[in-house]
């Protein structure tokens, strides 16, 4: 099935009866902003770069970010190659449905919703505890973490409710805060010699992605690698936006290795500049908790105080806030999306599937959304359970889990799609469509891999909880759930079980080999 791309907002097409989102709504930047919002750089490096420092690689966390760039960057190369062929709103749902067949492509795509369904909750857990920190220090004023919660949440389902491009500014406005403090610290110490070991040039060591934080041995190195990879969670969703973005064929494609390759050497810099400005080994003591009166944090306030006085500190913590807001949001949008395109295809409910008569948003897929993450949130505040110990540490991981699968299973889909089913015979190529995505696939399992192994000392204080215990379960029930619904759809409901996965643009959809330039 297939969306016409005409002018009028909310129309919709043929028999089919699908209302798509609105065309032309956000550029290249827009669509870059939004991906790397949703990775938060500065809420991925100060949630995770003291775990990896302190826990994981220790002085050696910056190799561990060089590997994940590495591996990203190949995993995009198939990754992009479908994306030249197919634009659709639920991406891996669509991409997997084409490659690895209908059953799997239900089955990913009901992970993938999960997965993004319970990140804007946890982040909004994050964002919480975040502000309710610093009012407290700066203002003096004591509230429950719900009432910020639920204020996020309200101005995210808001902001939603309009088109793609309100978003796209206000992630846009936030992610250059965010790169312009955390850059500005990281070339602070960088031109001024570094810290007390000066810069660091072991910290690179290729080798170091593979040892533990004694630097010996390889204890804690997979718990420090999966909080690396962790850090890009959200770049792939650069392909959900190919339906309302500007020439989606070339756009999806440079924003994903944009984002991918942008990201990668950025958190290698910032890494690597922090464990320089603190010195190899207090990086680890204070990452590690062993310098009494520090914590994490600590490893970006100290150089960032040192270097461009308190008032970057202040503004830094105020930052974080705001990067955890923009974060949230970002995976609101994903959220949506990916409910949106169940919805247009009869799934759930067809309602998910509507569109903004004026906006062209999927607003009725929003507002089940926002509905979703306050129910979340309010469970875990009726529970007496802390915003981010629990809300964000057990929905993180739990959303993480589940998208990895599906990374996974999208690199698998790549070589389906090309070699198997033999699509496309002039995009195919041995590199681009076939070692790399085999390859990225192979990396990806590793990584989840790590995470089963690693998700005990991952979850920290909230490893004795009955969520944790279940989060295997919830993923493993989800994926089997979602081939079940598939099975049953192709026996009992063959008309429905045709259009899954199928729904994209028609100038988009299966884009013959000249149409989609290899080099594009």
């Amino acid at each position: 099935m297939a969306i016409q791309r005409g002018d009028a907002v909310g129309s919709t097409v043929g028999d089919a009866g699908v209302e798509r989102l609105k065309a032309d709504s956000v550029g290249l930047a827009g669509v870059v902003f939004m991906a790397v919002a949703t990775a938060a750089p500065i809420t991925a490096m100060t949630g995770n770069l003291p775990i990896v420092v302190g826990q994981g690689n220790g002085a050696g966390a910056p190799a561990a970010y060089v590997f994940a760039t590495l591996v990203l960057t190949v995993f995009s190369v198939g990754y992009v190659a479908m994306a030249r062929h197919i634009t659709a709103a639920g991406a891996f749902y669509g991409y997997i449905s084409h490659g690895l067949g209908r059953v799997l492509g239900m089955a990913s795509g009901l992970l993938a919703v999960l997965a993004y369904i319970v990140f804007e909750a946890a982040v909004i857990g994050f964002f919480a505890y975040a502000l309710r920190g610093l009012v407290a220090a700066q203002l003096g004023v004591e509230l429950p973490w719900g009432w910020y919660a639920a204020a996020g949440l309200l101005v995210i389902a808001v902001m939603a409710w309009f088109d793609l491009h309100l978003t796209a500014r206000v992630l846009g406005v936030a992610l250059v805060l965010e790169i312009a403090v955390l850059g500005a610290v990281a070339l602070a110490v960088l031109f001024t010699g570094g810290g007390p070991d000066g810069i660091v040039g072991e910290a690179l060591d290729p080798l170091n992605a593979f040892r533990g934080v004694d630097g010996t041995g390889t204890g804690g190195a997979g718990l420090g690698l999966f909080f690396a990879f962790c850090s890009w969670v959200g770049f792939e969703s650069t392909a959900m936006y190919g339906e309302e973005s500007r020439d989606p064929e070339r756009v999806v494609p440079r924003a994903t290795l944009i984002s991918v390759v942008g990201v990668g050497l950025f958190y290698v810099l910032v890494s690597w500049m922090i464990v320089s400005g603190n010195g190899a080994r207090h990086a680890v003591d204070v990452a590690g908790g062993l310098v009494p009166g520090k914590d994490g944090n600590s490893l970006f306030f100290d150089p960032l105080g040192a270097h461009l006085g308190g008032w970057a500190v202040t503004v830094f913590r105020w930052l974080v806030v705001s990067g955890s807001f923009a974060c949230a949001m970002a995976f609101h949008q994903c959220a949506a999306r990916y409910l949106y395109a169940i919805g247009r295809e009869g799934f759930i409910h067809r309602a998910l599937g509507r569109t903004h008569p004026r906006h062209g948003s999927p607003h009725v897929a929003s507002l089940v959304q926002s509905v979703i993450a306050a129910a979340l949130v309010a469970g875990f505040l009726a529970a007496g359970m802390d915003p981010y110990t629990h809300l964000y540490t057990l929905l993180a991981l739990l959303g993480t889990m589940a998208i990895l699968i599906v990374q996974t299973l999208c690199s698998f889909a790549v070589v389906g799609y090309f070699h198997v089913l033999g699509r496309h015979p002039g995009t195919a190529h041995w590199f681009r469509t076939l070692v790399a995505p085999l390859v990225g696939g192979v990396a990806m399992a590793g990584v989840v891999v790590l995470l089963v192994v690693n998700r005990e000392a991952a979850a920290g204080a909230a490893a004795g909880t009955l969520l944790f215990r279940l989060i295997p379960f919830l993923v493993i029930g989800t994926f089997l759930g979602g081939i079940g619904l598939a099975l049953w759809m192709r026996a009992r409901r063959p008309d429905r079980y045709a259009r899954m996965g199928r729904i994209v643009l028609a100038d988009a959809a299966e884009r013959s080999d000249d149409a989609a330039p290899v080099g594009a």
